[in-house]
């Protein structure tokens, strides 16, 4: 028995988060014809990532012309690299230029969506009260929105200024202080250099090392601006040849990992070149596998290291008191304020917010044993639920805008199918789930980042749930459309 044809009707749309994902997936659906959008942004402004992460010297490590929407070119980039402020600003054009404004609704922390069958709608809380219902529901949360604090005993004792990395406290005055920085990963690599030229010591608190190599950044010439902003091509040009030398590495990282070894030796090359204690050296060094962890990028590093007033030290922290730290071995070093540079919780998705699907199954205990979803996109059980930059859909080798506009394709077309059939819902089938997760983490099996060391790639059970293994092009033609023999699609339950 065939279904009676209805009248098509596009679903409405909430959407979580305003970083790339969420812009970019508003302006694909206003593109698309899509009308009936709203934007929930926990914060007063939009950014995302790019609002939060403020600290000195804070940058992208992936160039500026691929570090963009594909469909809204920016001419006129300061530099191959990209700065914080700039690239917000160019976030902040997205929203101007496509009238995003109006469908975007700030300070509204999502606290709890839930699935109702009777309806085939989602229902949306925010921690403020305000109740929001959609057809459809997008998170655009990102993996790098909530800092990971390390539980150190006594931190609620300390007099001085302390904050993490990703909420600076430019309030505080850091010239000509005793400064501790617990962690030394990606943003620590960028504005440790920069706060060491201004403080009176620094106490640079090391878990493990990290593999950094020279970043080949330098500012655009007016030339160069000029020739990207005339010539739409060579714009193009220049975009697709940093693409495929960035796409490159990913046979490094995955089939191929000896060739990761020439990229150890460059480290190593630019260490011993800058840095001439030899006590410092020898622990600057990493003891893993290069690209285990993520590979870094920095022209400063190395000769902030070897400053004799930073002091870089590799015993654990055992606790903090009213004036210091106070390290494993019982080494009290008294500080004015402590940084904190310790990441964020990239493989809680979606955390805190409270997600329900299908007979009241929450997407905790959906994911008890790791997070999975299909493509990275859609979770049995939560029909109707579009994740952007969701579970194995991070890259160590090249753009993740790449793999969100990826993933905006898919979705629209996930939605133009389900705008044939008006009030049903749309729910990914387990075996295809399962069957595309299994073929995953058999891709990420003999890589560098299955090679023993410890990162944030890995969930608690030892998992990796944030890494695509392969290249994106490949992604992208796995994502090209929405097959609907991958999903099922619901009518409205009866009512109970």
């Amino acid at each position: 028995m065939t279904k009676p044809r209805l009248t098509p009707q596009k679903p409405s749309v909430v959407i979580i988060g305003t970083g790339f994902g969420g812009i970019g997936m508003a302006i694909q659906l206003k593109l698309a014809g899509y009308a009936r959008i709203t934007l929930l942004e926990k914060a007063g402004a939009v950014g995302g990532t790019w609002r939060d992460n403020t600290y000195p010297g804070a940058a992208c490590d992936v160039q500026s012309h691929l570090y963009s929407y594909s469909f809204e070119p920016k001419h006129d980039w300061s530099r191959k690299f990209g700065g914080q402020p700039e690239i917000l600003g160019y976030i902040e054009h997205c929203v101007r230029k496509y009238g995003l404004d109006r469908h975007i609704e700030f300070n509204r922390s999502v606290e709890s969506a839930s699935f109702d069958s009777r309806t085939n709608q989602w229902k949306i809380t925010t921690e403020s009260g305000q109740s929001y219902t959609a057809d459809v529901l997008i998170t655009a949360a990102g993996q790098l929105n909530r800092p990971a604090m390390p539980n150190i005993p006594g931190l609620d004792r300390f007099q001085g200024n302390w904050f993490h990395s990703a909420r600076w406290n430019h309030q505080a005055d850091l010239t000509g202080k005793r400064v501790a920085v617990i962690g030394t990963g990606a943003s620590a690599i960028q504005f440790v250099p920069e706060i060491t030229r201004t403080v009176a010591r620094l106490d640079l608190y090391q878990r493990s090392a990290a593999w950094v190599l020279p970043k080949p950044d330098r500012p655009f010439t007016p030339v160069e601006q000029t020739l990207f902003r005339k010539l739409p091509f060579w714009d193009r040009a220049y975009r697709a040849l940093i693409y495929w030398k960035n796409e490159s590495r990913a046979l490094a990282f995955t089939r191929f990992s000896w060739i990761l070894n020439l990229f150890a030796r460059q480290a190593n090359k630019e260490a011993n070149k800058w840095v001439t204690d030899p006590e410092k050296l020898k622990n600057i060094i990493p003891d893993y596998r290069i690209g285990c962890k993520r590979i870094l990028i920095s022209n400063d590093w190395y000769p902030a290291i070897n400053q004799p007033h930073l002091d870089l030290i590799t015993e654990g922290v055992s606790h903090i008191d009213e004036t210091g730290v106070v390290s494993t071995s019982g080494s009290h070093r008294p500080v004015d304020a402590i940084i904190f540079g310790t990441g964020f919780k990239a493989t809680e998705f979606l955390s805190p917010m409270r997600v329900t699907g299908r007979n009241g199954q929450s997407l905790n205990d959906a994911w008890a044993s790791g997070s999975k979803a299909f493509k990275g996109i859609s979770v049995n059980g939560f029909p109707n639920l579009f994740m952007l930059y969701g579970p194995n859909t991070n890259l160590a080798h090249n753009s993740i805008l790449y793999m969100l506009e990826s993933q905006f394709r898919f979705v629209i077309s996930a939605l133009n199918a389900l705008s044939r059939y008006p009030g049903e819902a749309m729910d990914v089938r387990e075996e295809a789930q399962t069957r595309y997760c299994q073929v995953v983490q058999d891709g990420l099996s003999g890589s560098v980042w299955d090679s023993g060391c410890t990162s944030w790639y890995l969930d608690e059970h030892g998992r990796n749930t944030v890494n695509w293994p392969g290249f994106t092009f490949s992604y992208r033609f796995a994502t090209r459309s929405a097959d609907t023999t991958d999903y099922q699609f619901l009518p409205p339950e009866p009512g109970r």
